[in-house]
């Protein structure tokens, strides 16, 4: 492994860094992860030593070392690869229970869409009859308390097109995978601000994951496949610009160069694909949207996506966009970008930093006095909702696009 080397030690990633904020301590920060990476690179540490795991698993890859660090580390990289050494070495020896559950969960389940509105549909189920109250039971209980209520109607990709006459160009919408099920309103405004932006949208039925849960967990293999799927299918759609309304979802796919980089047959369409895909709120900043009639009365916060602010650099465009709508009291809150423990499934595997994050992001809500709080990554919204709920506190939580598309109302 590379990447290391460019390391000066000088620092100035610590207090970017949630764990170390939390923890203080040298192995917990990004400084001396790389320092065990090293190590284990070079031979004087044990690739499946528990402190080395632990750490490697701790981290939350939210990026925000990398967003700070004057020598250009690649941390996000080197610590992938490190879980996908990981997962390689240890997946051998993991009892076959384990390792089938495993596979149905990050690899079968989200090979499809289809899929994952089935699972949907099961939790839905569970929720409204009273059954999720029996999780604890089964030592659910924490992933029960997290689960957005599902809706009673998912948006299915299945080859729509929301044309708009005089059309400035063609956008293709990434459905995605908890997106769909969870939040498929947000998609629903997502195209009637696109159509407002002047701009037709097509869903074409042929996309699926970004494959960003399965980087994070070590399985870059599969990513690849679920990457090559996007790609065909955006080839295909005759689009402009391929837009996406999840910051984690948007990180994994302006990556897919790198993630492709090592397949000749996908490399430059990967490099290409990558070059067209935005956030929702860089392509409605770019655009002439004339000016909001609704008033929107409410104090409200900004929760920055660590996969926006840091990994897509992606800061100022949602800002601007809130300050668009009448009626908004913007209020900033002291450490937006720090991360709120979600990371995609982080607050299930690791608990209890998750919940510490949780609590300092909370913590940091209830002193702006925000009415609502709003974000751009549905990881953010479970988990800033979850840890409002848990403080007693009657704080909303609302996609910037959901704003928009309010205040654009006729």
């Amino acid at each position: 492994m590379t990447g290391y080397e460019a390391c000066v030690r000088c620092g100035l990633c610590l207090p970017a860094c949630p764990t170390y904020l939390e923890t203080m301590t040298e192995t917990s920060g990004p400084r001396g992860r790389i320092s065990l990476i090293k190590a284990v690179d070079e031979g004087a540490l044990d690739l499946l030593s528990p402190g080395f795991v632990e750490q490697m698993s701790q981290c939350l890859d939210c990026r925000a070392c990398q967003a700070v660090c004057p020598s250009g580390v690649p941390y996000g990289s080197m610590l992938e690869e490190m879980r996908a050494r990981i997962e390689g070495a240890r997946a051998p020896s993991r009892p076959t229970p384990a390792r089938t559950l495993r596979a149905i969960l990050l690899q079968w389940l989200f090979a499809k869409p289809s899929r994952l509105r089935v699972a949907a549909s099961l939790l839905r189920f569970a929720q409204r009859s009273g059954l999720s109250a029996l999780a604890s039971l089964a030592g659910l209980r924490d992933a029960a308390q997290l689960a957005p209520q599902i809706p009673r109607h998912y948006f299915v990709a299945a080859d729509q097109e929301y044309a708009v006459s005089h059309a400035a160009g063609k956008a293709m919408l990434h459905v995605g995978c908890v997106m769909h099920v969870a939040f498929p309103a947000v998609h629903e405004a997502t195209v009637r601000m696109l159509n407002r932006a002047g701009l037709s949208v097509v869903v074409p039925r042929a996309q699926g994951c970004c494959g960003a849960l399965a980087v994070h967990a070590g399985e870059p293999d599969f990513a690849r496949e679920l990457a090559r799927v996007n790609v065909a299918a955006f080839e295909r759609s005759g689009a402009d610009v391929y837009v996406v309304n999840a910051a984690g979802c948007g990180s994994a796919l302006k990556e897919y160069g790198r993630l492709l980089d090592d397949d000749p047959a996908w490399r430059e369409r990967a490099s290409a694909f990558a070059a067209r895909v935005r956030d929702i709120t860089e392509v409605l900043d770019a655009m002439e949207l004339p000016a909001p009639q609704r008033r929107i009365d409410a104090r409200v916060t900004y929760q920055e996506p660590c996969h926006l602010v840091h990994a897509q650099r992606v800061s100022a465009a949602p800002r601007r966009l809130l300050d668009r709508i009448p009626g908004i009291e913007r209020v900033e809150m002291n450490e937006s970008a720090v991360c709120c423990g979600s990371a995609g499934i982080y607050n299930l595997t690791e608990p209890e930093m998750a919940q510490r994050l949780q609590a300092r992001k909370v913590g940091n809500i209830e002193a702006t006095g925000a009415t609502i709080v709003a974000t751009a990554n549905p990881g953010c919204a479970v988990q800033v909702a979850a840890g409002l709920r848990a403080a007693g506190l009657q704080t909303g939580v609302k996609h910037i696009v959901e704003l928009l598309d309010e205040a654009y109302r006729d």
